[in-house]
């Protein structure tokens, strides 16, 4: 780690990074508070700039503690905007971080603006949407002061051999491990040998976190009206095209999988189970989703089918193995649940369908690429041009900041566009602060753990948002 003087009491470039990531934070917050002033039309409730003319009861004039609230964020955030850019002008920052943090703060400023402005004359004086698309925009310059900053302070110069990163290495296992393999004497010992290897072809761990999406599409579409036979049917539509898409992955790259330590385990890669035998499984289990799914609507069936053949194709046999792309484009297969919840209520999709898919594609890069930096040696015995291994290590750590940055404007988008509360924004603020804290963390100690620990922060992130959006839709009234 390079050492950097900043004027006291920063001194220390890893505290002006925290500097950085707090600043971040703060304007996060501000949006996600500013999104709940304009759902509960607060903002109407003060009608003077900057206070609000007369004390406040927040119990009994809630409306107008939430504007109040929401000015005195923006002044705290405004010190730490300020402070920012002050000390990376004072210290020894990138002419670009400088440059970003400057021109964040004065739109700053012309956000204070503007705010001003609605206050005083009413929404309808500024054009709709400016002061959100205003703060997005600030927080952005933020997150790419700080990821460049993480990019200057802990990244090193990668030499790589790109003619040589994506050439297949031997195979891990080969015919003759696979020929030599003892099995289960026991005809029961057998049988739970083969029902174990089927079901790992599913990648059942994929399943909770893909149906949580489909299930938060269908409570934003329904809240509380929704119907219990509708998630039942929808949910087992989708364990089933989950199933079938690890089913007919396994297949298509089970000659790379005996590249890689991390899947040289799996069952075709151990010849376990004929491909014929397992070919005519994922037919079985596509055919069984798209069955239930027509039961739901016609809707519901066709985005079932594109996320069978996209997993499958398109992602397995196209964008994987042939682009750095890869991961970011093949986002679109996760983001299709929420698509699918949403559909399978409305028989349409809608925006808040569309956002929550956005949001979902946008934290894939943000928690896959996690993947590819503690498996990058595996990856590059595969053969497949990820980011970590094309690009190096630095620029992939630095994406992953891009890409959580995009995922946290994602989630205050949602809440812009729909009824979620307090419930939801706490959550997004929590553990937005807990991943962003965990891929800081990875700039500086690089290591396979400190990859992992990312990876399960980002989960964590996806599945409380989730389930907080569960919870918040199922609570309105």
């Amino acid at each position: 780690m390079t050492s950097a003087r900043f004027p006291s009491p920063i001194e220390s470039t890893s505290r002006f990074t925290g500097l950085l990531a707090a600043t971040a934070l703060g304007v996060y917050l501000l949006i996600l508070v500013g999104a709940t002033t304009s759902i509960t039309e607060a903002a109407a409730s003060c009608s003077t700039w900057p206070g609000c003319g007369q004390p406040v009861d927040p119990i009994t004039e809630t409306e107008l503690a939430i504007a109040l609230g929401h000015r005195i964020a923006a002044l705290v955030v405004a010190g730490l905007v300020l402070v920012s850019t002050a000390v990376a002008w004072l210290g020894d920052s990138s002419r670009r971080v400088r440059y970003t943090l400057s021109f964040g703060l004065v739109l700053y400023g012309v956000q204070i603006a503007v705010g001003a402005v609605t206050a005083t004359m009413g929404p309808d004086a500024i054009v709709p949407g400016l002061h959100l698309g205003l703060g997005v925009v600030v927080f952005g310059a933020v997150v790419l002061a700080l990821a460049w900053d993480l990019e200057l302070t802990t990244g090193t110069a990668e030499s790589i051999d790109r003619s040589v990163a994506t050439t297949p290495a031997e195979p891990v296992v080969d015919a003759t491990e696979t020929a030599g393999r003892t099995l289960p004497e026991s005809r029961l010992g057998r049988v739970r040998l083969l029902a174990k290897a089927y079901l790992s072809m599913t990648k059942p761990r994929l399943m909770w976190l893909l149906c949580l999406v489909a299930a938060a599409g269908m409570a934003l579409a329904a809240g509380p009206a929704l119907d219990a036979g509708t998630v039942v049917a929808t949910l087992s539509g989708g364990v089933l095209a989950i199933g079938a898409s690890g089913t007919f992955n396994h297949v298509l790259e089970r000659d790379v999988d005996r590249r890689m330590n991390r899947t040289s385990d799996r069952p075709l890669a151990l010849d376990l189970v004929p491909v014929r035998n397992a070919i005519l499984f994922g037919f079985l289990l596509a055919g069984a989703s798209l069955s239930i799914f027509l039961t739901v609507n016609v809707l519901a069936a066709a985005l079932g089918l594109l996320a069978i053949a996209f997993y499958s194709v398109v992602y397995t046999l196209v964008l994987k193995p042939n682009t750095v792309q890869n991961t970011v484009i093949g986002g679109f297969a996760g983001a299709l649940p929420a698509l699918i919840g949403w559909a399978a209520v409305t028989n349409e999709i809608g925006v808040p369908a569309l956002a929550l898919a956005g949001l979902i594609f946008l934290w894939t890069p943000a928690h896959f690429y996690n993947l590819a930096l503690a498996y990058r040696d595996d990856y590059e015995r595969g053969g497949f041009p990820m980011l970590s291994v094309v690009r190096g290590e630095t620029v992939t750590r630095k994406h992953i900041v891009y890409y959580l940055g995009a995922t946290l404007v994602g989630a205050a988008g949602l809440a812009w566009v729909t009824d979620l509360g307090a419930i939801y924004a706490g959550a997004v603020a929590v553990f937005g602060a807990i991943f962003l804290w965990a891929a800081v963390e990875l700039h500086f100690t690089q290591t396979e753990r400190a990859a992992m620990r990312t990876f399960h922060a980002s989960n964590a992130f996806l599945g409380a948002v989730l389930v907080s959006i569960l919870v918040d839709a199922m609570l309105v009234l």
